[in-house]
């Protein structure tokens, strides 16, 4: 799954003591730096739907002008969020000194740090078919491994560093929530019900999987290859020997037991895989099930993804 490494303690939760160096109104100031193609702009939308005031794109100088403006008696902006990176040119250096700065004012605020692997951010770059900053030119491969070098250091000062390799956007936005905004006890958890395939590789995102290659494969059967989990021909066939109905009576009973416990402890965001061989039947068609029996839950937002269902149906599915 995706990795969230903590670099050093989130200063809001574990910040020195002493009155801040000024007095302001300003309770969060959250920087979004790391690599191109990463999700900066996926997480500005989190804390701008969050009521964050967001700017894109800012050069490190201009955060200090920011600053200042947000600390001033009459501001009345208390949360605010900026993405710096490799678009500020040569400003870039400066934002390690812009955060050794905040540290000296006192002001509650916290560095997030996006990076994924290279063959990932290679990836999306030519699926939107956009230049890296780094190399207009040249090979998107180059302008990564040359941003990687100059982000390292800054790597370092991270409060929290998010791997988005494998993750989709709506999972990434699920991660920011759950690590950086209010949680509240008796609000509603986002559930999403996600199947995939294991010859497609392992998911990178999930907090809960479930491994159904035991049950009977629809692949096998000429008639519901091209078929779906989405096709009622093919859930038919797979509760037929009896024991998908033997898993959902043990599995609905232990998410009845989880689920609450999620909510009560505040979690923002979970998602539950369900894997099997191609990702196209037998997952797919759980993920249904599951995700319409918690639909109409109080407490659950709940929402089905399927990773794999597109994929042609070679070899075992």
């Amino acid at each position: 799954m995706a990795v969230i490494k903590p670099i050093r303690p989130l200063r809001g939760a574990g910040r020195r003591s002493g009155k801040p160096v000024v007095e302001s109104r300003l309770q969060d100031f959250v920087v979004i730096t790391g690599f191109s193609g990463a999700g900066k702009s996926t997480a500005m939308n989190v804390f701008e739907d969050a009521g964050y005031f967001c700017v894109d794109n800012l050069p490190p100088e201009m955060i200090r002008s920011l600053v200042e403006l947000f600390v001033h008696k009459g501001s009345k902006v208390e949360r605010a969020a900026v993405v710096s990176d490799v678009r500020g040119g040569q400003y870039f250096e400066a934002l390690r000194a812009v955060v050794d700065d905040l540290d000296v004012l006192g002001l509650n605020h916290h560095l997030l740090f996006l990076e994924a692997s290279e063959q990932t951010l290679v990836t999306r770059y030519k699926e939107t078919r956009r230049r890296h900053p780094l190399a207009p030119e040249g090979s998107v491969a180059a302008g990564v491994a040359s941003e990687r070098a100059l982000l390292e250091p800054l790597r370092s000062r991270a409060d929290l560093v998010i791997d988005t390799t494998g993750m989709s956007a709506a999972m990434l936005r699920g991660k920011i929530a759950d690590e950086f905004l209010p949680r509240q006890k008796t609000g509603r958890m986002a559930v999403t019900f996600m199947s995939f395939g294991f010859k497609h590789g392992p998911p990178r995102e999930e907090d809960l999987a479930f491994d159904v290659r035991f049950l009977a494969n629809p692949h096998y059967e000429p008639q519901l290859r091209e078929l779906t989990g989405l096709d009622q021909r093919v859930v038919e066939y797979i509760g037929l020997d009896g024991r998908l109905e033997e898993l959902y009576v043990r599995l609905n009973g232990l998410l009845d037991f989880l689920l609450p416990q999620y909510v009560a402890e505040g979690k923002a965001h979970l998602v539950i895989a369900i894997g099997c061989t191609g990702g196209r039947h037998r997952s797919v068609a759980i993920a249904e099930h599951l995700a319409e029996r918690y639909r109409d839950a109080d407490d659950l937002d709940v929402a089905v993804a399927h990773r794999d269902i597109d994929r042609p149906p070679r070899g075992g599915a």
